[in-house]
């Protein structure tokens, strides 16, 4: 991945493609002629630029190649990882190359998001994704308790662990007190606690089991993937975030119930080793906690406070520093899943987790949409058995 900043003046986006791609096919020892597929995707709603999959070939080598191009809001890098997944699973392709990548310094997010709300009852009071999140924030609180402290805690965690990060956008070592202190954006949703806007590039070879073996570096196996909107289950997707029908975040929760099946996880805070999160706001890293199934109904504040999710608990989440700490849209939930990466073979430098054998990734965006991905140090039939 390239290092993620709030601006890239110095590239555009073909030549920022370009930079991840060479360094995804350098680390697996490849050239380009050495790829069968494509899958690549970005916001482009955001830069009002389409067809990105034709104009940036130079940069992302798919001259006369099979190429797919996906935009799904903020899931787009989560869901290109499961694409070029399932290009693979097909047995159609052996090697395929997964490019995320966003230049939100030049693009209108807020312009391009307020056109998913309501027209009448929506647009003119939510302005944008923030508002979005900032009434599902208060939902939480009422429902749970929760208070802006507890969600405090988590921004200043992200932030922290961003420090082992030389990828991440954001540096910042921060206190609860300068995230309380810090202006309201949409109560109870302040600047401290939100996510920034970045530029930046990921880019994975994703390849079939006869060859993985043959990579230069450890392979990360797939255990399996699994993926829900929500506009499946309610009306209104930003309005109802409490409980229906049993469910809490039912895209999250039916995703994960379904990929932990496949899977055979039964205790996911005992089962799984490290968790790269789409957390594109602090509060999300309390109620998703309960919708993973780390804990049960409004348990998250106490058990991220018990420092589980730290560097050093029974599961760090986000060690990378996650969203909060670098955005650049298109490349974020593949992100995740390169962090997950690299956790699985020991090379995440400084913040590495000890002896990582099952990595969780999600992405989140759209319409409250969930994309949930394991991965492996072992192959899927062990962790099965």
């Amino acid at each position: 991945m390239t290092k993620q900043r709030s601006s890239r003046p110095d590239v555009n986006g073909k030549e920022l493609i370009n930079e991840a791609v060479r360094m995804a096919l350098d680390d697996a020892g490849m050239t380009r002629k050495d790829i069968d597929a494509v899958v690549i995707g970005n916001m482009d709603h955001f830069e009002g630029i389409n067809y990105v999959d034709t104009w940036s070939v130079d940069g992302s080598g798919a001259l006369m190649k099979p190429i797919m191009k996906l935009t799904t809001g903020g899931t787009t890098g989560s869901t290109i990882a499961m694409a070029a997944y399932y290009h693979v699973a097909s047995g159609l392709f052996d090697r395929v190359l997964a490019i995320g990548w966003e230049k939100n310094s030049e693009s209108d997010t807020t312009g391009a998001i307020i056109t998913a709300f309501d027209p009448f009852w929506d647009r003119p009071i939510f302005a944008g994704a923030v508002a979005g999140l900032a009434l599902e924030a208060t939902q939480y609180m009422h429902l749970t308790g929760a208070t802006e402290e507890d969600a405090a805690y988590v921004a200043v965690r992200e932030r922290k662990h961003a420090l082992n990060n030389p990828y991440a956008h954001l540096h910042m070592n921060l206190t609860i007190e300068d995230v309380m202190k810090s202006p309201y954006l949409s109560w109870p949703v302040k600047m401290g606690d939100m996510c920034p806007r970045t530029d930046g590039a990921c880019a994975l070879v994703f390849a079939s089991e006869d060859v993985a073996e043959d990579f230069p570096q450890k392979p990360a196996w797939f255990l399996g993937v699994a993926n829900r909107h929500l506009w499946a289950y309610t009306s209104d997707p930003y309005v109802n975030q409490a409980i229906e029908n049993g469910w809490w975040f039912p895209a999250m929760e039916w995703s994960a119930k379904e990929l932990y099946d496949k899977v055979g996880i039964t205790d996911p805070l005992e089962q799984i080793d490290v968790a790269e999160l789409y957390l594109p706001y602090s509060f999300a890293g309390l109620r998703y906690m309960e919708s993973l199934g780390f804990c049960g109904r409004g348990e998250g504040p106490a058990l991220v406070r018990s420092g589980a999710f730290d560097m050093g608990g029974k599961c760090p989440v986000n060690p990378s520093g996650g969203v909060m700490s670098s955005n650049a849209i298109g490349a974020t939930g593949l992100i995740r899943v390169a962090e997950c990466v690299w956790q699985i073979q020991g090379r995440a430098g400084d913040r590495q987790v000890p002896e990582v054998k099952v990595a969780l990734a999600t992405g989140f965006g759209g319409c409250f949409w969930s994309d949930i991905m394991l991965l492996g140090a072992d192959k899927p039939e062990k962790v099965r058995g």
